[in-house]
């Protein structure tokens, strides 16, 4: 669902008060999280979606990745998981199970566990999980709290939604889908590690990127941070390789245009070009992204240790950017 619907069905809801609920429905964050006492808190999220590539295996561990990483995003960590299956019944119950193990595989490399799940039958295969993690209730990640002078970094390439929509259509190639799915299948574990850190004093708003894309996300973060302008360099945004090909050849995924309507008819934050990007580029900043890396604020004086450490650990890492005081998201060419 396009951001702008989602916004209107949670509009009328009634708001329900429960001190221990430290982040809900009102933040508008990647996770919900519940204080169970002075040291710990649960973190809690869910996400499905249809195949994003052929291979039911892959499909699998790319959505247990995706689910998972809204857990990484609030600075938790991974214990448990519960499957949500949609399944055609004409097609072979070894498709489903090859999808099952890749999520339970995925799961597995953090030492968490799958303890089980719930199927109905679709005309689409659809599957994630509700993933539950546990995070100190003092140590938790928003996506606000960027302040003017923090530096704005991002852990993965972009353009899985324009690459796998190619895939699709059956004209992507094979080394060009492989270096997409092993981007998707990444866990953002380490690199939410390694921001964390740095202590929530000095990281000033984490998300992953995923469904609303970099600036979709990014506008969420200006949004619950106070007076700044999040300015972004479109020469400096990582990009999957062939991902600028194939939006060139107009292989764009449906949330592209959803996306831009809803951050061109918002009202605040603001966005606005300070230059004339390229048609291709243009659409990648909107791409809807499955399992994405994490964006996130540093205070510049924490930078060089940041660096320094997601090197060591051999993370990628890119700087996109700066806050300055403002309302909105800039978009400049260097």
């Amino acid at each position: 669902m396009g951001p702008s619907d989602l916004e209107q069905v949670l509009l009328p809801l009634k708001k329900r008060i429960n001190s221990n609920l430290l982040v809900g429905l009102e933040h508008s964050d990647d996770a919900a999280v519940y204080w169970l006492g002075p040291e710990q808190a649960l973190v809690q999220t869910v996400d499905f979606f249809p195949p994003v590539v052929d291979d039911p295996y892959l499909y699998g561990a790319i959505a247990a990745a995706n689910a998972m990483s809204d857990v990484y995003a609030m600075g938790g960590e991974v214990i448990m998981g519960i499957n949500v299956v949609a399944f055609p019944e004409d097609l072979p119950l070894s498709i489903l199970s090859l999808i099952l193990q890749g999520g339970a595989d995925k799961m597995a490399e953090v030492g968490a566990v799958v303890a089980g799940g719930h199927t109905v039958t679709d005309k689409e295969p659809k599957y994630g999980l509700c993933v539950t993690g546990l995070i100190h209730p003092q140590k938790i990640l928003t996506k606000g709290g960027a302040k003017p002078g923090d530096l704005l970094y991002l852990t993965k390439p972009l353009g899985t939604g324009v690459i796998t929509t190619a895939g699709k259509r059956g004209v992507v190639d094979e080394e060009t889908l492989n270096t997409a799915i092993v981007s998707m299948t990444k866990l953002n574990r380490v690199a939410s590690q390694l921001i964390r850190q740095l202590g929530t004093e000095s990281c000033g708003g984490c998300t992953d990127i995923t469904g609303f894309g970099i600036v979709g996300h990014a506008s969420e973060m200006v949004r619950q941070s106070a007076g700044v302008d999040f300015v972004l360099s479109l020469e400096r945004l990582p990009l999957l390789p062939g991902a600028r090909q194939y939006a060139q050849m107009g292989c764009l995924p449906g949330g592209v245009s959803r996306n831009r309507k809803f951050l061109q008819s918002e009202p605040l934050p603001k966005m606005r070009f300070r230059c004339e990007p390229p048609v291709d580029l243009d659409d990648l900043i909107f791409d809807p992204e499955t399992s994405g890396g994490l964006f996130f604020a540093v205070n510049p004086t924490r930078t060089t240790e940041l660096e320094a450490a997601f090197q060591n650990a051999n993370e990628s890492l890119w700087r996109l950017g700066e806050v300055l005081p403002g309302t909105g998201l800039v978009l400049v060419d260097r």
